[in-house]
């Protein structure tokens, strides 16, 4: 074990191409259902409180990341189980990290659940650079990946 520990270092260029590859569709499946939701509710203006709509949109967000990385699995030739298994258990950690980065952004710069031009790429980067280091270092370290 302290062999592996004293192996691992944060300097590898092609484990950070394949976590940030790892995190980009992470971060797409979260957006989708997270996005979509604030969207939605921004749309219809259904009167819901804002942490309402940010709690639903996360697990929207949880949810729609889990399905699209099941599909990627699935299309390498796992079977359904496995497939979930994996995109639950591989990369929760860093959906909820992501998720929770996101929205925090959105409502220390909105006040929340409010989609502006100028916000939505700012959460997009600070949901993908905030989980990034700890999909780096459970690729490094288990080299377990969710693509």
């Amino acid at each position: 074990m302290n062999e592996v520990v004293n192996r691992f270092h944060w300097k590898c260029k092609h484990t950070w191409r394949r976590s940030a590859h790892n995190t980009k569709w992470c971060l797409i499946g979260c957006s989708i259902g997270d996005l979509g939701t604030i969207l939605f509710f921004q749309i219809t203006q259904i009167p819901w409180s804002t942490m309402g709509i940010m709690t639903l949109a996360i697990i929207n967000g949880l949810l729609t990341s889990i399905t699209l990385e099941t599909i990627i699995l699935l299309r390498q030739k796992m079977s359904l189980s496995q497939a979930f298994k994996t995109a639950l258990g591989m990369s929760f950690i860093s959906m909820i990290a992501m998720e929770s980065a996101m929205n925090i952004t959105d409502v220390v710069l909105t006040g929340g659940a409010m989609l502006t031009w100028w916000v939505v790429p700012i959460m997009l980067f600070v949901g993908f650079v905030f989980p990034w280091p700890y999909n780096y270092w459970r690729l490094k370290k288990y080299n377990i990946a969710c693509h």
